[in-house]
């Protein structure tokens, strides 16, 4: 890549400009099909087409054309106004300022002028504007914390290292591809369109009030004995009837549409809310299925230590000051007795001291955090820096666990004050400043859930291997002892998130022997993941468990009476979790998805089509019971009887789905929604850095001099809005009354307000007051002679 290789060499500009225009064209046409799709406003469009015809026209042109072309411009305009909105948002996020490495030094640029080969400084807590290659980084360890919230929802802090190389850039430009300046999702789909569930059941309705036309019509060519060209006659009582099917009603359900939205974002109870679409405002009233996440969305994703477990004793948060005073005890011994000892004989009882400093110690290195340095208006950074002042200091990890392991670390003595890539600085309760080497760092992953360290200590030459992760995956790596799976149950089951520390010295023998395989290992060109798996998998044997660890995920403020209110409402919520089964049951309790006197059924691992089916037929007794099942057991279940599990499932007043990987979850939303044919909504943690600016647009007619000809174009269009109008804004039910009984959303589960029963009873009343107002008249007229 050559610095300052701009797009123009790249692609040309006119081409952009070209593909730009054919997108935009292609949206018109798009807008037009989706309109036409509807059987309603493709009866209306024949209508106004049959016109041309001599024989079929009952009227001007523009009786038929002007309505239809009103009751299309509304709905064209609506969808315009929401993409005019998502391109103001897009404008905003172009039209921020970025700083450009130029031959002439540094330019402010515009987001959307950044080409193809441009060097682009990033300021902290910026966004970043396109797909980018990390090249260099201001801070000491040469590492940097970015989020990806924007692409795929995930609010933790993610580790990125820059281009070790970065020194020495290739000058051979290259061909890429075009920067992506947004997440891809609907937003940035030109002229996307959603159907809404009124817009399915009013399309049915105009169906059927089309085949009673069609009835109508043939009852009157019957009574005239088919006389005459019947066919035509057909055709103009189905014009002279037409107005039985009210063209106003998509103007209704669009202006509808707009109010309820434009309600929702100023709503003063949940300020902040943004409407991305108006289309579908409606179907809040249908949801039937409540699919949620634990972490963040029930829970605040804010970590506390809470349970730290030797074995044989256990600290909780009102005897952390026991464990500061073994810390402390350690770091005033006599020098002949130091801190870790070396070649100290495995029959010789470790004291309880020693315990616990090794358990500190372990979690204090193995992570991923780094602490950073921030001004405090009293001491710069750079001297903050230097000093390592905690009150200037920051952690950075992407995970909050890590950061509430090492903050409980500094609480007890143990201080992580500094890190790079290469390097660990720990400052013990007397300040002196133990220095240790990072050898090698083995990440944490979702498929090995475990992460680990191997440090060198400087003072001592100690060579260290820490590991933690979950005790599915670490008890058959640690020595064999009789209480961990116990106690990792117990913790668990008080709703903790639990981690398991374990370390192995290594020889210098030892290490360089593994050195060489992995490095020989991560050189292979086939099957380079497996081999290197391999190689630390023979690392991880036999290792000393150290502790366990518990920390606590404390609930959403109101979590409780929320979920009892979406219960009481009707909806069944169901929730997904990565986490072990304990740990989900607990946190179902403690939020009240499953109430108290309510029986849990825990679905037993299964591994095989003969014990998915024994337990089925085992849940299948059971009613009114909340479902707790593994993703392992979720797995089998759905590859053998994906149609029992999901009927049996759907019955269960709430279902909780433990150690759920992240395409399971998506598995279980298609097919609640393929099985059940009822409205899903999925709530994930989604944290934008940002709210961008919501533009809202309200739509309303000026009183207008009436002329000739008004009632004929205006009558089914404009009058018939006023009642809709009074309707949309007309309460029912006050808002309090609505919260405080929410049994009454059951009523909205049933689609009882637009059923067909209350279509028929609805349409039998107006041939009721049709005929009433016939004889009215009539009765009025012989009354006159």
């Amino acid at each position: 890549m050559r610095r300052g290789t701009g797009l123009s060499s790249v692609m040309n500009p006119g081409l952009v400009w070209a593909l730009m225009m054919a997108v935009f064209m292609s949206g018109d046409l798009e807008i037009l099909f989706n309109q036409f799709k509807y059987f309603f406003n493709l009866y209306f469009l024949l209508l106004a087409c049959s016109q041309f015809v001599p024989e079929m026209r009952l009227g001007p042109l523009y009786t038929f054309w002007v309505p239809l072309g009103f009751v299309l411009a509304v709905t064209i305009i609506r969808e315009a106004v929401e993409e005019i909105r998502c391109f103001m948002r897009d404008k905003e996020v172009n039209s921020q300022i970025y700083s450009k490495l130029t031959n002439r030094g540094t330019v402010k640029v515009r987001s959307s002028s950044i080409q193809v080969g441009d060097l682009v400084i990033v300021e902290k807590n910026q966004r970043i504007p396109a797909d980018m290659i990390f090249l260099r980084t201001s801070e000491k360890n040469g590492s940097c914390f970015l989020r990806t919230d924007q692409l795929d929802g995930e609010t933790d802090w993610k580790l990125r290292l820059p281009v070790s190389c970065t020194q020495r850039l290739p000058t051979a430009a290259e061909d890429s591809d075009p920067p992506i300046n947004e997440s891809l999702s609907i937003e940035n789909t030109l002229w996307a369109s959603t159907i809404g569930l009124f817009d399915l059941e009013v399309n049915c309705l105009t169906k059927i009030l089309f085949s009673a036309l069609v009835v109508v019509s043939l009852v009157m060519v019957t009574l005239q004995h088919f006389a005459g060209r019947w066919y035509l006659q057909i055709l103009r009582f189905l014009l002279l009837f037409s107005n039985i099917i009210p063209i106003s009603l998509r103007v209704n359900l669009d202006m509808g549409k707009i109010v309820y939205s434009w309600m929702i974002r100023r709503d003063p109870k949940i300020p902040g809310t943004v409407v991305r679409s108006s289309t579908i405002p409606e179907q809040l009233g249908r949801i039937s299925y409540l699919l949620t996440d634990k972490t963040g969305t029930l829970t605040q994703n804010e970590m506390v230590f809470k349970r730290l477990h030797l074995g044989t004793v256990a600290y909780g948060m009102d005897s952390m000051d026991e464990v500061q005073s073994h810390i402390f005890s350690i770091y005033t011994q006599p020098p002949q007795d130091p801190p870790a000892q070396k070649g100290t004989t495995t029959k010789v009882r470790k004291t309880m001291s020693s315990r616990v400093y090794e358990a500190v110690k372990g979690i204090a290195l193995c992570h991923n955090v780094t602490p950073s340095y921030e001004s405090n208006g009293v001491t710069d950074q750079a001297e903050a820096e230097r000093q390592f002042e905690d009150s200037c200091r920051v952690y950075q990890a992407s995970s909050p666990d890590e950061v509430a392991l090492v903050q409980w670390t500094e609480s007890v003595g143990l201080t992580l004050v500094g890190r790079d890539q290469s390097s660990m600085q720990l400052r013990t309760p007397g300040g002196q400043i133990m220095n240790f080497t990072i050898l090698q760092i083995f990440p944490f992953t979702y498929e090995s859930k475990r992460m680990g360290v191997i440090v060198r200590e400087d003072s001592t030459g100690e060579i260290t291997f820490y590991m933690k992760g979950a005790d599915v995956v670490m008890a058959g790596i640690v020595q064999y002892n009789d209480w961990l799976e116990e106690e990792c149950g117990n913790m668990a089951r008080e709703g903790l998130r639990v981690l398991v520390v374990a370390k192995k010295s290594l020889t210098e023998e030892q290490y360089q022997d593994f050195e060489a395989r992995y490095v020989q290992a991560k050189l292979s060109v086939h099957d380079r993941s497996l081999k290197v798996a391999t190689v630390i998998e023979s690392l991880e044997m036999e290792m000393e468990l150290l502790c366990l660890t518990g920390v606590e995920d404390q609930l959403q403020v109101d979590v409780r009476p929320t979920l009892e209110t979406l219960r009481n409402a009707g909806m069944k919520v169901w929730m997904l979790t990565g986490d072990k089964l304990e740990t989900a049951t607990c946190t179902a309790k403690n939020a009240h998805l499953v109430t108290r006197n309510q029986d849990i059924h825990i679905f037993r691992p299964v591994t095989n089509r003969g014990e998915a089916h024994l337990e089925l037929n085992a849940f299948r007794r059971k009613h009114d019971c909340a479902l707790v099942i593994s993703g392992d057991s979720l797995e089998v279940c759905l590859k053998y009887y994906e149609y029992e599990f999901m009927e049996l499932a759907c019955q269960c007043p709430a279902v909780v789905c433990c150690r759920c990987a992240p395409t399971q979850k998506a598995q279980i939303v298609r097919l609640l929604q393929e099985r059940t044919g009822k409205l899903t909504c999925a709530v994930v943690t989604v944290a934008l850095v940002s709210l961008q600016a919501v533009f809202s647009s309200v739509f309303y007619f000026a009183s207008v001099p009436l002329y000739q000809g008004f009632l004929i174009i205006g009558y089914s269009t404009i009058y018939t809005m006023f009642p809709v109008f009074s309707l949309v804004l007309d309460k029912d039910v006050k808002s309090e009354v609505a919260m405080l009984y929410p049994e009454l959303y059951k009523d909205l589960l049933k689609g009882r307000p637009l059923s067909y029963k209350t279509f028929l009873i609805w349409v039998l009343i107006s041939i009721y007051q049709g005929r009433s107002e016939v004889l009215f008249y009539w009765l009025n007229c012989k009354l006159k002679r």
